[in-house]
């Protein structure tokens, strides 16, 4: 009889985290610009990752019917999104559930801009004139004598790591550090699955209120080639590469042989000459056959787009569009990837290529 009560008691606790349970909640950048404003979720039965969706949920199905879900893989596959925060945050308040790899953190303004910062002065392409931060701070490109003391720092760093090895050259070897985190390709589709399970179960907050028929995939440079990796699940309805591509490289699960199992309508947007992955990206445009849609965007932002900008910019801008489109049938929104006069007009400076449409 004890046993019998231990192991009931075990069932009801392991059901009680099994179903969604919102913990802890944040608003970013006032909700997004979109008729549903934003929160971003962790959610204790989802350590893993965050969630961006409209903060009244229910009201946005009683008006539009269950809503679509976006998987969005990091750049770098860091197991961290705060550098693409503002974006997720805008594409969920124009009614979008959004599962991010990467737990729940706090993203201040502060933290988010300083974490951009340097990352867009070190990477600034020569093609943009101006960089301007959400927050309106003005960046230019590190100047010679910028770089230059960096480069001393980092010699100097390096001499001083040199002179400590030697000076404990004979104490004993102390043990290697692990190596960061990183995430893989799977947890993609285990966040699908675990949507799809709080999806069926009437405990969860997310009963009935989630469309699984209208799923985007979504990853911006090494997370582009995890998304490339998982994207012949056929429950993905459409993938978005940012600032990426396979090329012949291998990467986290990806080959050039990914590309064989495409089976959605696939957007390609870079930087530029100016992206690192530019040359990759056109690579796979030139080996995805020929009955998979594609467009690819090249831009003059170079390898980090305008993530830092407000609302990240005209890239969330090109992620919701291509949803509306994609997911939600909202036809005048694909004049942004087949219409050249439209193009032309509200982004003269961009390159726009499509196929097998």
């Amino acid at each position: 009889m004890k046993k019998l009560l231990l192991t009931a008691v075990s069932l009801l606790i392991a059901g009680v985290f099994c179903f969604a349970q919102t913990e802890q909640s944040q608003v970013i950048e006032g909700g997004g610009t979109g008729p549903w404003k934003s929160v971003a979720v962790g959610d204790k039965s989802l350590p893993t990752h965050t969630i961006y969706r409209p903060e009244n949920l229910k009201a946005y199905v009683e008006k539009n019917g269950k809503i679509p879900v976006l998987l969005y893989a990091n750049g770098a596959c860091a197991n961290n999104n705060l550098e693409m925060s503002r974006l997720l945050s805008e594409v969920a308040s124009h009614g979008y559930f959004i599962l991010a790899i990467g737990p729940y953190q706090l993203m201040p303004d502060d933290a988010f801009y300083a974490q951009w910062k340097g990352v867009v002065r070190g990477w600034y392409p020569e093609t943009k004139v101006n960089a301007i931060m959400g927050n309106g701070e003005r960046l230019t490109p590190y100047t010679e004598a910028e770089l230059a003391a960096q480069a001393a720092e980092r010699e100097a760093a390096l001499k001083a790591a040199a002179a400590a090895a030697k000076k404990n050259r004979n104490r004993t070897k102390a043990a290697a550090v692990p190596a960061p985190f990183r995430t893989y390709a799977r947890q993609l589709l285990e966040a699908l699955d675990w949507i799809t399970d709080q999806s069926a179960d009437e405990q969860s907050e997310y009963y009935h209120l989630i469309d699984l028929e209208k799923v985007a995939a979504m990853g911006q440079s090494c997370g582009g080639a995890q998304v490339l990796a998982v994207a012949h699940d056929p429950r993905i309805k459409t993938c978005m590469i940012f600032n990426s591509g396979i090329g012949d490289m291998e990467m986290s699960g990806a080959s050039k042989k990914s590309l064989k199992n495409l089976h959605t309508p696939m957007l390609y947007i870079n930087g530029g000459t100016a992206d690192v992955a530019f040359n990759n990206a056109n690579g796979d445009w030139g080996r995805i056959a020929d009955n998979i849609p594609v467009v690819k965007i090249s831009t003059l932002d170079g390898h980090h787009g305008t993530y830092y900008e407000k609302n990240a910019g005209a890239f969330a801008v090109v992620a919701r569009m291509w949803m509306n489109w994609q997911l939600k049938g909202e036809v005048s929104d694909a004049a942004l990837f087949m219409n050249e006069d439209y193009e032309k007009t509200f982004y003269p400076e961009w390159t726009f290529d499509r196929k097998n449409w």
